[in-house]
C-alpha cells in the first residue's frame, strides 16, 4: 500500500497542536497533540509505501512510533487511501488530469480506499444509450461523458432547433443537424476518449428523455426496455415542473406503466388525458435553461449512483424527484410496483 491523504481534504492548524484535515465537519477530522509529527502528512503524497514513509519521517526527527500512529490515526478516521498508481499510470496524462476530481469526489463520497479507481472502472466500463437528445437528454450525456463513462450512444434523429440549444448540450454548430449528431459532438467536446458509436450492444442502462417517453413510440421503447431487461431511467421536464425517475430495474421496481395505472387508480381521467397528450406537443415547452441543466444534472448523478454501485438502490428507485418552479426545491414522490402491471415486479421482493 502507498499511503495517500485523499485528494479534496485540505491540511489545516485549528491551534499550534491540533491539525484538521478537511475544512467542512462533514468530513472533517482532527489531530490533537499531534506536534512535530504533523510532517507525516506532508509525506502522503503516493510515493512512497507506509515503510517508506515512517523511513521519510525520521529525517523530520520524527520517531517511528509516532508516525505509525498518525498513519493509523488518519486510517481509521477514513482520510487516506491507498494511491491508484497502476489505474494513473494508464491513463493519459490529459485523461488523467480530466478525471482528478471524478477520482477525489468518489474517493470521499463513498468511503473507498482505492482512491476512487474501482468506481472508475466501473464508469469506464459502462455502456449508456440516451433516448432523446434535446436540451436535457444531450445535457446528460455530455455529463455522463465527463464523468468517465466509457460509451454514450444517443437516438434521436430529429433536427435540433434553436429551443434545443443549452450550454451543456447542443451549440449553434448543431442547428439544423440531427440532434443525436449534435449529442455526439458535444460529448466529444468534453471527452473526445468516449466512444459514441451505437453499432449495438445492450446497454448498462438506458436513459429516456424527451420525445422518447411520448407517443405510440415512447411505450414502445419502455416496453421494449423492459422485456430485454434493460434498467432505463426517465426524465423529462415541462409546465415548469422536472421530473427525475423513475429508474426501472425490469421486475423488480416500478415501470413507467405502474406509475400510469397507479394514476389511472386515482383520477378515473388519466387515461384520456393521456391518450390526447401522447399525440400532442406544446409549444414552446416550459423548461427554461436553468431547468433543464438541474433535471440533467440530477439525471446523470442518478445513473451515477445506478452504475457506480453494483446492487445500488438510487434514490428514483420506485419514486420520482421532483423541482416545481418557482420553489427550486427537489422533493421525493413514491411509486410502487402496480400489482396489475404485466412487468410483475409488485409479485418480487422490492428493490
Amino acid at each position: 500500500m502507498r499511503p495517500a491523504l485523499k485528494a479534496g481534504l485540505l491540511p489545516v492548524w485549528r491551534d499550534r497542536d491540533t491539525l484538521q484535515i478537511g475544512i467542512d465537519p462533514r468530513r472533517a477530522i482532527a489531530l490533537t497533540g499531534i506536534g512535530r509529527a504533523a510532517a507525516v502528512v506532508s509525506l502522503l503524497d503516493g510515493s512512497r509505501d507506509r515503510a517508506g514513509v515512517i523511513r521519510a519521517a525520521r529525517d523530520y526527527g520524527v520517531p517511528a512510533e509516532s508516525a505509525d500512529r498518525v498513519l493509523a490515526l488518519l486510517a481509521a478516521a477514513g482520510a487516506l487511501h491507498d494511491f491508484p498508481a497502476k489505474l494513473l499510470r494508464e491513463l493519459p496524462g490529459t485523461l488523467r488530469a480530466r478525471l482528478a476530481p471524478e477520482l477525489a469526489t468518489a474517493s470521499l463520497a463513498y468511503g473507498d480506499g482505492d482512491g476512487g479507481a474501482r468506481t472508475l472502472a466501473r464508469r469506464r466500463m459502462a455502456f449508456v444509450r440516451v433516448y432523446g437528445a434535446g436540451r436535457i437528454g444531450s445535457c446528460v450525456a455530455s455529463l455522463l461523458a465527463a464523468s468517465g463513462v466509457g460509451r454514450l450512444a444517443c437516438e434521436d434523429p430529429g433536427t435540433a432547433r434553436p429551443c434545443d440549444l443549452t450550454p451543456a448540450g447542443l451549440g449553434v454548430d448543431d442547428l439544423d443537424t440531427p440532434r443525436e449528431r449534435g449529442a455526439a459532438r458535444a460529448i466529444r467536446r468534453v471527452a473526445p476518449d468516449v466512444r459514441t458509436d451505437n453499432s449495438g450492444g445492450r446497454p448498462d442502462l438506458a436513459v429516456l428523455t424527451g420525445d422518447a417517453l411520448t407517443g405510440e413510440a415512447g411505450a414502445e421503447a419502455a416496453s421494449s426496455l423492459v422485456r430485454d431487461r434493460v434498467p432505463h431511467l426517465a426524465v423529462q421536464a415541462s409546465e415548469a415542473v422536472g421530473v427525475v425517475g423513475p429508474l426501472v430495474v425490469p421486475g423488480r421496481s416500478a415501470c413507467l406503466r405502474c406509475m400510469d395505472l397507479t394514476r389511472a387508480e386515482r383520477d378515473p381521467a388519466w387515461p384520456l388525458i393521456l391518450a390526447q397528450a401522447s399525440g400532442a406537443r406544446c409549444e414552446p415547452q416550459a423548461c427554461d435553461t436553468v431547468l433543464a441543466a438541474m433535471t440533467g444534472a440530477l439525471a446523470a448523478a442518478q445513473a451515477l449512483a445506478f452504475i457506480d454501485r453494483a446492487g445500488a438502490v438510487p434514490a428514483v428507485t420506485n419514486g420520482t424527484l421532483e423541482l416545481v418552479l418557482p420553489g427550486w426545491a427537489w422533493r421525493r414522490r413514491t411509486w410502487l410496483p402496480h400489482p396489475g402491471c404485466t412487468c410483475n415486479a409488485a409479485s418480487r421482493p422490492r428493490a
